[in-house]
């Protein structure tokens, strides 16, 4: 840090790119920060490509060599919005560099990946965070308050879904996401990642678990030029093989006794990003629907019998998580408020020297039960985690 900023690079410059780009730049102008971000440099392969992205968002530099971004001493963060499976080598550089990591998830495509990763991190003396931006979300932060205060009693259930519906048209194009060497798995990596670091969150540590897959299109065509190159297999003439699952079901015991489910799939007619949990416990439940993300269902058993049912707060109230930074009573907050809170939060943990969640630790714990319910499927039997 300079003169009270807190000057950062960005490695990518597609969709997370310009989520992150917009929460650097929002945060300080809604929260009272410690110092300043400072949209210092953004890279990119294509120079052409980056520049015009730097000139939207604000960056003042730009490069088109990471390794030269690390090098830099006027770079106190690195943020990593890239596809996962080049995380590990930019992570493990730019920490050894002695740069703060804000890392977008899943956090790695393996868990010996996110072990150097962490060790690097922590050998550093860093902050390091990983980008599971819903725990940011204020009804999110409503449900883990209801929970830590006790009000839904001991926790029998979790019952989590993320489900979308963007490659059901089988001429959607071999992206690389479908393919395991740059995605690692499918939804189940992508989608899952963040109900289980919700669960987590909200219920504790997972021990075991037992887990589906399914591919429903075998074979793709290929992306257009200028679209990313890989290794896509071999196929019929334009086409090549998906290589991750189109749709995983996986069943858990947490640490606690309590049981679970997740549902992550990108074949789910209808839904576009519907990411949703149900938490039934002794005194009450809670639900959320991200697709309606600034409610939050309760039920509590406390309340009198004639009137006991599921109630829905809308989190938007000064006393909710974060919104007092924001907009009156019942303007809502948008998909995008959960970054800024994510970077407000990660600004304070680097110039305080304070921790932040979750950290590449909470990111290898989520990679492991990933992993778990990939070998549950291959091997049909329970996994420990």
């Amino acid at each position: 840090m300079k003169n009270n900023e807190l000057r950062i690079a960005i490695l990518g410059h597609q969709f997370m790119g310009k989520a992150h780009s917009n929460a650097w730049l929002q945060a300080s102008r809604f929260f009272d920060l410690p110092v300043r971000p400072v949209l210092q440099v953004a890279c990119g392969r294509n120079e052409k490509a980056v520049r015009a992205f730097a000139d939207t968002w604000g960056w003042k530099d730009v490069e088109t060599d990471w390794r030269k971004v690390l090098e830099r001493d006027d770079v106190d963060v690195v943020d990593i919005s890239l596809p996962q499976h080049l995380h590990h080598e930019v992570a493990i550089a730019a920490a050894r560099a002695g740069k703060h990591l804000f890392c977008e998830k899943p956090m790695a495509l393996r868990a010996s990946d996110a072990e150097s990763m962490l060790a690097a991190a922590e050998a550093a003396g860093i902050r390091h965070y990983v980008n599971h931006n819903y725990r940011r979300t204020p009804a999110v932060r409503l449900a883990r308050q209801i929970i830590d205060e006790g009000r839904i009693g001991r926790i029998f259930h979790w019952r989590g879904a993320y489900q979308q519906d963007w490659i059901v048209d089988p001429e959607f194009p071999l992206t690389w996401h479908l393919q395991k060497e740059t995605a690692g798995s499918g939804p189940h990596g992508d989608l899952n990642s963040h109900s289980v670091d919700l669960a987590h969150y909200l219920v504790g540590d997972i021990r075991s678990v037992s887990c589906l897959t399914a591919q429903f299109i075998a074979e793709r065509p290929l992306p257009g030029e200028g679209a990313a190159t890989f290794s896509a297999g071999t196929g019929a003439a334009g086409k090549g093989r998906v290589t991750v699952e189109d749709a995983s079901l996986m069943h858990v015991e947490f640490a606690s006794g309590a049981v679970g489910s997740f549902e992550a799939t990108r074949f789910a007619t209808g839904r576009k990003n519907r990411n949703t949990f149900e938490i039934y416990g002794s005194e009450g439940a809670l639900c959320f629907n991200l697709e309606r993300m600034n409610e939050l269902e309760l039920h509590s058993r406390q309340d009198p019998v004639h009137a006991q049912g599921f109630r829905t707060i809308l989190a938007t109230e000064p006393c909710h998580p974060y919104i007092q930074h924001w907009w009156p009573p019942g303007h809502t907050i948008g998909y995008e408020h959960g970054f800024v809170h994510a970077v407000a939060d990660f600004v304070a943990a680097v110039a305080n020297g304070t921790p932040i969640d979750p950290d590449f630790r909470d990111g290898l714990k989520c990679i492991r039960v990933l992993e778990a319910g990939l070998r549950s499927a291959e091997t049909g039997k329970r996994e420990l985690v």
